[in-house]
């Protein structure tokens, strides 16, 4: 059974139509504000409902939550499906920091002042809504203001959580073998309009006491439901890089290496289809690439092809393309990339600056065009295990 927070949910829940539904409450709250003796015989202005409505959708979340209390139907408005995808649109983003111990703290600061400032950032400090005995939470991606955390590959639950509205839901468990390792990752199905998660479950066989091969089985738990549904298997003798499971563009996508192959294939997953298929890589231009890694930038998906003194960045601008592979930029080989399989890329600013997070212990912002290097410092802070970009929005984990 999926679980909920209840806490904040009270009357949180209200008809779909509040986004058009008539400017008597606005009116009302304007003429009823007392003016002073010299104003007295000056009507105050109405604001049509629809301009209140864009106004609100550009607040931050945090003071959106306490406008619900101004009248019901400002409370209606806000506390909308669609008044919240509305208000997605004009979301600022936020970067999540994760310690090592089960506190969670989060940078109240935009991502721009990661950039931007030449002190320090300051945080707020929250803590984790799920806790499981001597088991830490990890993130394992974000989407839509959703965080999307699992505990230890070996222990099948997974929760999601909006810190910004502070609900959560924890996911059905998974429970298939002893010695069964999960990778979970999470995204959304325009489609439909639903966000999934996925678990890719992997059981080792052993024959005669010798480990023979991996049997994999793979499930899908879609938000508003109950239970896991299973898919189709990834083919046979495939394995994924753990910390790949990347969302973009509609579709959940691995490096995985193929014994069959003898080769690294990015396999993608559409979440609409739930069908696989293998993406075409870039024209490494004949270099030994000795690792790579997945990630996603600009919501496209790019990959670090590292060489024994250099990485090069690329981007797929155009999904599934081959050709619209494209080369950012090219890392030196420098303290950023001691250990390639460690280093994360977070977010690229339109200046060209990117955010990476190095060995889960350290933030570095390089400058693609002078290859400057720089350390953002953050108060209070010594050493964390996740980061994760997200935007601050009003969508519910919670149906």
């Amino acid at each position: 059974m999926t679980l909920s927070s209840e806490a904040d949910e009270g009357d949180n829940v209200f008809p779909s139509d509040s986004l058009t539904e008539e400017t008597t409450a606005v009116k009302h709250l304007n003429s009823s504000i007392e003016t002073p003796t010299s104003l007295s015989l000056m009507s105050l202005p109405t604001l049509p409902f629809e301009i209140v409505v864009e106004i609100l959708s550009r607040l931050p979340v945090k003071f959106l939550l306490q406008l619900q209390c101004v009248c019901k139907s400002w409370k209606s408005l806000i506390s909308d499906p669609k008044f919240a995808k509305k208000h997605l649109r004009h979301a600022s983003q936020s970067l999540i920091l994760t310690l090592n111990n089960p506190d969670f703290v989060l940078i109240a600061n935009p991502i721009a002042s990661v950039f931007t400032q030449v002190t320090t950032i300051t945080t707020i400090q929250l803590e984790y809504p799920v806790k499981k005995q001597n088991h830490s939470a990890f993130i394992v991606g974000s989407c839509h203001g959703i965080l999307c955390f699992a505990f230890s590959k070996d222990v099948g639950l997974a929760f999601l959580w909006n810190p910004s509205i502070r609900k959560f839901t924890i996911l059905p468990s998974l429970e298939w073998g002893y010695l069964t390792s999960y990778f979970f990752s999470f995204g959304y199905d325009d489609f439909s309009d639903t966000y999934k998660v996925v678990a890719v479950c992997y059981e080792p066989i052993f024959i005669d006491g010798v480990f023979s091969h991996c049997e994999n089985l793979v499930k899908v738990h879609t938000l508003g439901t109950t239970s896991w549904t299973r898919i189709q298997d990834f083919p046979h003798n495939t394995l994924i890089r753990e910390e790949s499971g990347k969302f973009a563009s509609g579709a959940i996508n691995w490096l995985t290496y193929m014994h069959t192959r003898s080769s690294w294939v990015i396999l993608s997953l559409d979440l609409e289809k739930e069908f696989y298929r293998d993406l075409p890589q870039p024209d490494y231009g004949g270099v030994n690439v000795v690792s790579f890694n997945l990630e996603v930038l600009r919501e496209c998906l790019c990959i670090f092809s590292h060489t024994e003194t250099y990485t090069d960045v690329w981007l797929m601008k155009e999904y599934g393309n081959k050709d619209s592979w494209t080369k950012l930029f090219r890392l030196p080989f420098t303290r950023i990339i001691i250990d390639s399989l460690h280093v994360s890329a977070l977010y690229v600013s339109h200046d060209d600056q990117v955010l990476f997070g190095v060995q889960r212990e350290d933030l570095i912002v390089y400058n693609s065009r002078d290859g400057t290097f720089k350390d953002p410092i953050i108060q209070n802070i010594e050493k964390w295990m996740d980061l994760e970009v997200y935007h601050e929005s009003l969508i519910s984990p919670c149906f």
